[in-house]
């Protein structure tokens, strides 16, 4: 793979990886990554939990990433599996306004349908609604189950509600609704997990059918079984498989940087003109380190 080529992850859940992780990604070539808001493992079951894991998206997690050369950037929202507790999800919808415009928030999300609940449908369309308010980009989750009925029906609640689809992602799609979401003029984002959802292998098809435009790939690696190099190891593939360089590029960096800088303050500029690491650095007087060299390098990142 050529050592000129970068990668973006646009759905990866950060909070729940190691420092290894960060270095592998920046050494397979990721130089920015998307955190959305997402659920922890088991319900939360007090407001401040959520404020608190806001509160680290915007905060530490950048900073952590930063000490290994990635940008980051995150989604915030109520996540559609803990929509369905209505009086805390109410509780959350209320923080929600104070987190949107932080500046490294690129959209709402990720939002959408678990069980196709009409709790969830309920705090679905209010974030979306929300979203228009703040006018700014919205990260689709689609149910595992029954997918492309749910998928098929996101897409109908955000055109409802008079989203633009270029301004929707619609997330974790498969061979069976990838078609509908590009015939809609949404993007459609696909997660490449190990052995489950999207297979690498799966997706150099789906490029190969579908070409590039809108498509884009991403890990969500989280706490579950599931690779942070999965961009990077997708790209890897498609390329040994005779597809285009540019559908490459397209699908695994420049559709999400053109999807999620639509509506928010997130540009190339952001990494390419960071400068180097200065792992001296410290967040609210905390290090990444444990006691080891800190990694300066001759241009800082500031």
């Amino acid at each position: 793979m050529s050592e000129s080529l970068k990668f973006i992850d646009p759905h990866i859940h950060m909070t729940s990886r190691t420092t290894d992780d960060y270095e592998a990604m920046a050494a397979a070539g990721v130089v920015a990554i998307i955190e959305p808001a997402f659920w922890l493992g088991q319900p939360r079951t007090q407001v401040g939990s959520f404020q608190d894991y806001f509160s680290s998206l915007v905060g530490w997690e950048p900073f952590r990433a930063s000490q290994f050369g990635i940008k980051h950037y995150c989604t915030i929202g109520l996540n559609s599996k803990e929509a369905n507790n209505v009086p805390l999800a109410e509780e959350v919808m209320e923080l929600l306004p104070l987190y949107l415009q932080k500046d490294n928030v690129v959209a709402v999300g990720e939002i959408g349908y678990d069980d196709q609940t009409p709790a969830e449908d309920r705090f679905f369309r209010a974030q979306l609604d929300l979203a228009k308010e703040f006018g700014m980009t919205v990260q689709v989750h689609t149910p595992h189950r029954d997918k492309k009925a749910g998928t098929i029906k996101s897409m109908e609640v955000c055109l409802e509600h008079g989203l633009d689809p270029a301004d929707v992602i619609i997330d974790h799609n498969n061979e069976e609704t990838v078609q509908e979401v590009l015939d809609r003029g949404f993007w459609a984002a696909f997660t490449i997990y190990p052995k489950t959802k999207m297979g690498n292998r799966r997706m150099v098809e789906v490029i190969r059918k579908y070409g590039s435009e809108r498509i884009i790939v991403d890990s969500s690696a989280d706490w579950g079984v599931s690779d942070p190099l999965a961009v990077p190891k997708t790209a890897s593939l498609m390329l040994r498989e005779g597809i285009d360089p540019s559908d490459v590029h397209r699908s695994c960096y420049a559709n999400a940087l053109e999807a999620f800088s639509r509506n928010s303050n997130m540009k190339e500029s952001d990494w390419q003109d960071a400068g180097g690491i200065d792992q001296r650095q410290l967040f609210n007087e905390n290090s990444v380190l444990r006691g080891q060299e800190p990694r300066v390098d001759s241009d800082q990142i500031s």
